[in-house]
């Protein structure tokens, strides 16, 4: 089905070619953008099934009431390491990554605008990650204190707790990592773009990047600098977060919260621009309202710096901030529904095509909705107070997490597979790791709502045998049962394609961007030609010279 583009004007001079990388070394010393995007996509899916045999663990821990499959200790070291995981080595980099892999191919650049710091910044991740487990090689274990780390927990001496930090260095490699990223992606962005290629022509996948890159570059100093107090209080016997001594544990929570939740944007925008690249393409239209979604993106990111206190109605921060905070987390609700109403009216007319990617992308929609109405919900002073540190408050963020991001992370892999590797991945395999996925995780996650509201709370080891809580629990754990087995055929389908697939023509979807108009997997120079942009669609432009590219074109 790949969509034959005509030449471009024979006065473009070809660019250059590089000379191909070859062996391992090439690798591990590798500047380019591709090498380095592929290496942070193989890394997190490392890092993906670590985490995800850690909550395996959690699950059959909760499995039935009074159980004691691993001890107290060890399930809140899972615990810990679980969500740090997942966050920080997993989403965060994964989306990161794709967006070094991706950007320059789509905005016609030959790579990122500082290759080695590029480099440096995926190595930084490598090393964080390597001191955060290194944590199970000491003789206290790994951290015990929540991905949030909450003091007093974390002030224990180093001499009597070497996990908290050893957490905290390696989350502060990873956050030097990613402000680096953010650096770089926006100057690529604003300096490197193809002649013709206005900010008002960019693809909305670069567009939520760059909003992501300020993100990063404004958020990231606030938690390395409530890391690097926390190193001073256990190392040097400073006191910012240790009350006995006049310091103050809220100011931790403000200092975490006031990077949490602009984090939670960081998890989600790139996974917006993924759904808003796969759903036109599926459905045979361009996006409805561009100007809306790419503005609506901006106002999440200004509004996502003045909600973190919605994280700590319970605190007791009085009337006054639990009204602003209350009424700017409603508020944000709206851009995002904007997005939604966008993405369902590109959807509604169109020629949809119910390939892999656009599946997992209509169910993030209908997962990430589920999220939104439940946040809105938390964003109640009265609501969260009932439903604090309870189990509606994880199903919920799982939602958001893995309803939203992984979701969108799995439609991009399918989506952009071919163009990476060269090969097709099975459609069949495709569909039975979208089934296996949306079964088990509604089967996992939404029943927690209800023990929620009935009143288990989060982070507990176990629990009584009250009504209906075991057997509630032990449908959470089928369903997180079902979804290894998910991620068992999405490993296999990955093998088995980049093995046996199907050859990838350059554009198998006969999609509109830049990037496919390279070839499958692109040279090392990225293009032998760039070709002229002159619209949000520029191999539409290529394919259709006498028709112009208007924002509401009808279905093609």
């Amino acid at each position: 089905m790949s969509m034959k583009i005509p030449l471009v004007p024979e006065n473009l001079k070809p660019l250059p070619r590089l000379k191909e990388n070859e062996g391992m070394l090439s690798w591990v010393a590798s500047v380019d953008h591709k090498q380095i995007g592929i290496m942070y996509l193989i890394s997190t899916l490392v890092f993906f099934i670590i985490g995800g045999l850690e909550a395996l663990v959690i699950r059959i821990q909760l499995a039935q009431p009074e159980f004691d499959f691993i001890s107290p200790e060890v399930y809140n070291q899972m615990f810990t390491m679980h969500g740090t995981t997942m966050i920080f080595f997993v989403v965060m980099p994964f989306l990161i990554g794709l967006g070094v892999y991706l950007v320059p191919l789509m905005i016609g650049a030959r790579d990122m605008a500082f290759p080695r710091l590029n480099a440096l910044s995926f190595w930084l991740v490598i090393f964080g990650g390597i001191l955060l487990y290194y944590s199970f090689l000491t003789q206290s274990g790994p951290s015990e204190v929540g991905w949030f780390a909450y003091a007093p927990l974390s002030e224990k001496p180093f001499s009597l707790n070497k996990g908290p930090t050893y957490w905290a260095l390696g989350l502060l490699a990873t956050g030097i990592s990613s402000v680096a990223s953010g650096l770089n992606n926006i100057v690529t962005i604003l300096t490197m773009r193809a002649k013709g290629m206005t900010m008002r022509r960019l693809p909305l996948f670069v567009w939520m990047i760059l909003v992501t890159s300020f993100l990063l570059v404004f958020v990231i100093p606030i938690i390395a600098s409530a890391f690097a107090m926390m190193l001073l209080d256990r190392l040097l016997e400073a006191t910012f977060f240790t009350p006995a001594h006049g310091g103050s544990a809220i100011l931790w929570q403000h200092f975490f919260w006031g990077f949490g939740h602009p984090e939670v944007y960081i998890l989600v925008l790139p996974a917006f621009g993924i759904i808003s690249e796969v759903i036109p393409v599926f459905s045979r239209k361009p996006i409805f309202g561009y100007s809306f979604v790419a503005g609506s993106t901006v106002a999440i990111g200004l509004l996502s710096l003045g909600v973190w206190a919605h994280h700590m109605f319970a605190v007791g921060l009085g009337n006054v901030a639990n009204l602003y905070f209350s009424l700017a987390s409603m508020l944000i609700a709206i851009p995002t529904g904007v997005k939604v109403l966008n993405w369902v009216a590109t959807m509604w007319g169109g020629k949809i095509w119910f390939a892999t990617p656009m599946l997992f992308a209509t169910a993030f929609i209908i997962e990430f909705v589920i999220a939104g109405l439940t946040g809105v919900a938390v964003a109640s002073v009265p609501i969260d107070w009932v439903v604090t540190d309870s189990y509606f408050v994880v199903a919920h963020f799982h939602y958001a997490l893995f309803g939203g991001s992984l979701f969108a992370i799995f439609a991009g892999i399918y989506y952009w597979f071919p163009k990476m590797t060269g090969r097709m991945m099975s459609e069949t395999l495709g569909k039975w790791h979208f089934w296996l996925t949306v079964i088990g995780f509604n089967m996992t996650f939404f029943i927690q709502h209800f023990l929620g509201v009935m009143g288990m709370p989060r982070r507990t080891y176990t629990y009584h045998d009250f009504p209906y809580w075991g057997s509630m629990n032990l449908i959470s754990t089928i369903g997180a049962i079902i979804l290894a087995l998910s991620v068992i055929v999405f490993a296999w389908n990955i093998r088995r394609s980049l093995k046996h697939g199907e050859k990838a023509p350059d554009n198998p979807w006969n999609a509109w961007t830049l990037e496919w108009y390279t070839t499958s997997p692109p040279a090392v120079h990225n293009f032998d030609l760039v070709p002229p942009v002159r619209g949000r669609r520029p191999l539409w432009d290529l394919a259709h010279p006498d028709q112009l590219d208007e924002p509401n074109s009808k279905v093609v």
